[in-house]
């Protein structure tokens, strides 16, 4: 066997050769010792057996199975790899090679191979060739990474577009940096198109993960935008090792220990990769095994092991993802926001500090998109794990998670369900879906009901939002922190801006403390409650406040008598009994003149002077 080995090992090694690289690793890993078991201090370990002269005591099991192990790999062709199988594919009169080799196996017409040497002005050559047109494929390493341009320069006889591959990103992002500058320079005809090949071993995503890190924070140390690292290849979902992919990973732990993953049983998952998550009395453990240390366990499992876990971690870290992102806690850094339609529908003056005379501005935007509507076939082909179901109390159809699965929210731990519906997504709180009307229902029934709800959908929809723009550092801890999302936007027929999004009530709780300081006027009125949640004085004993009522925001009023109820409600205003309590509120939302109904209960409407005298006699 050592005979056969060494003439291996003689052999002129190339990047194809994978027993070359594997033999010597198996040879002296491979486990031929025998062990026995002792007792200390009331456990079971495991220690080398050794004979009477003390020397270690070698498994005659083992080292056959050695042995089979390297006799099996000796007889395998040896692996081409990504370059070597494109040389061989295309032929290297149509591919030029940019590297460090100075041998390259290549392949005859006829099928045999041969080493051909390549001169120290290769790259040289071949770079020109490429540039020339002579040559429509190039291949290159580190070695082709810095120094040279790849592009559809204008001074180029080859100007077609490049796609760009990103075979074998490494571990290092500034070397994959500058790989992706090569083809995507200044003075060029047009801009490449970048594309990262993975192959369908899920593992693999350790690999692309890291590189992914690394970009991001190398984009965001030299240009302070994350996404300028990694050229907008890579999704937020693709970093293992961000804080929502260590949040999933907690909980799809939780998961594993009581028994909710679908990929493996928790007996399973640690007899393959021995990582421990529940204590002897079943609880799950303070200190769980990093990410890094799982991601490199599962590395070592079958190929379909593998594939199944990953798949379930993955959906994990979208779902989490997608949760994040609707909240408005991604941090994505720089945003561009898009839309079918963008237009601008107001701007203000917030505030203008005094040195300078820079101004901090209100935009209102409002965004319309596409409504894009699965049918029901694609919906159950796309979601596999989750069953059809159907709210019997409102009659509508949905896909739901077959199990409950956790999820961490600001170290608050929940079960929630993943509800897919015709227009969108939701989640649900496992208390939640099992107080509700959910029940299955069979594929022909859920088929009807899904497509019947599509149909009633628009097909666009427009979304109102507020971009807080200009001067922004010395208000910034008055900004609301709802939602710290930054777009880059550039509205129909306008110029390009940037910002802070808000929402409708941070808009108003700004232009209150700006804005308004003593509301005199039933605008400054309006604008001051919808920012506040302190009660706004309208004379005559009434008050106006913001509050929440079962989960919406109303305008309440108060000081009303019993006196003044009809009075008020004949201007438009609603009463409710909320805890055995009558409640006044002015109505507000799409549609209603909230500014007109204020008006005249305040006495500055056209019909002011009659309201408030019915309001008086009464």
């Amino acid at each position: 066997m050592n005979q056969q080995n060494n003439r291996l090992k003689s052999r002129t090694p190339h990047n194809g050769d994978a027993a070359y690289y594997v033999l010597g690793y198996l040879e002296q890993a491979f486990p031929i010792h025998a062990q026995k078991l002792v007792e200390i201090d009331g456990n079971m370990v495991a220690e080398p057996l050794r004979d009477e002269t003390g020397a270690l005591v070698v498994s005659r099991e083992a080292l056959a199975l050695r042995d089979a192990a390297m006799m099996e790999l000796m007889t395998l062709a040896p692996i081409p790899s990504a370059l070597v199988q494109i040389l061989w594919a295309f032929g290297d009169e149509a591919v030029a090679e940019v590297t460090g080799r100075s041998i390259r196996p290549l392949k005859a017409e006829d099928g045999h191979l041969f080493i051909e040497k390549r001169a120290a002005s290769s790259n040289s050559s071949e770079t020109q060739a490429f540039m020339e047109g002579e040559k429509n494929i190039l291949i290159f390493s580190d070695a082709g990474g810095t120094g040279r341009s790849y592009h559809a320069a204008q001074t180029a006889k080859n100007q077609k577009r490049r796609r760009h591959y990103l075979l074998e990103p490494g571990w290092r992002a500034d070397a994959a940096i500058q790989g992706l500058g090569r083809t995507h320079r200044s003075a060029q005809v047009s801009a490449p198109f970048f594309r990262v090949c993975t192959s369908d071993v899920h593992g693999e995503k350790r690999f692309t993960s890291t590189i992914s890190k690394r970009l991001d924070q190398l984009g965001a140390l030299t240009k302070g935008q994350r996404e300028t690292g990694s050229q907008g290849m890579f999704r937020e979902e693709d970093n293992l090792e961000s804080p929502i992919a260590r949040a999933a990973l907690r909980g799809y732990y939780a998961d594993l220990a009581a028994g909710r993953a679908e990929a493996m049983s928790y007996e399973s998952f640690t007899d393959w990769t021995a990582l421990r998550l529940i204590d002897k009395d079943g609880v799950l453990l303070e200190e769980l095994p990093p990410i890094q240390r799982f991601l490199n366990r599962v590395l070592a499992l079958p190929i379909h092991m593998q594939n199944a876990l990953f798949t379930e971690f993955m959906r994990r870290i979208a779902d989490q993802t997608e949760r994040a992102r609707a909240a408005g806690t991604l941090d994505l850094g720089v945003e561009t926001l898009r839309g079918e339609k963008i237009e601008q529908v107001g701007a203000e003056d917030l505030w203008t500090c005094p040195k300078p005379g820079a101004v901090t501005r209100i935009i209102g935007l409002e965004v319309t998109d596409p409504v894009h509507v699965l049918s029901a076939d694609e919906a159950l082909s796309r979601n596999p794990d989750k069953q059809p179901m159907v709210n019997r109390a409102s009659g509508r159809a949905a896909l739901i998670s077959a199990r409950p699965m956790q999820m961490y929210d600001e170290d608050v731990v929940t079960l929630m369900r993943k509800a897919v519906r015709p227009n969108g997504s939701s989640y649900l709180e496992e208390t939640r879906f099992e107080a509700s009307a959910w029940e299955e229902i069979g594929k022909s029934e859920f088929i009807r009901l899904w497509d019947d709800e599509a149909a009633t959908l628009p097909e666009t929809t427009t979304t109102k939002l507020y971009l807080l723009t200009g001067l922004l550092l010395p208000i910034w801890k008055d900004i609301p922190t709802t939602n710290e999302r930054i777009y880059r936007v550039t509205p129909d027929g306008g110029t390009s801006m940037i910002g802070r999004t808000l929402s409708e009530e941070g808009a108003a709780a700004l232009r209150a403390r700006f804005l308004v300081s003593n509301p005199q006027t039933t605008e400054e009125m309006l604008t001051a409650v919808l920012g506040t949640t302190s009660p706004v004085d309208l004379g005559r004993g009434l008050t106006l406040t913001r509050r929440r009522v079962a989960g919406e925001m109303r305008l309440e009023l108060g000081g009303a008598d019993k006196g003044m109820i009809d009075g008020l409600k004949a201007m438009g205003c609603f009463t409710e009994i909320i805890a055995f309590q009558l409640r006044v509120f002015l109505p507000h939302g799409d549609g209603v003149d909230t500014l007109g109904i204020l008006s005249r209960i305040v006495g500055t409407g056209p019909d002011a002077a009659q309201d408030v005298a019915s309001v008086a006699a009464e």
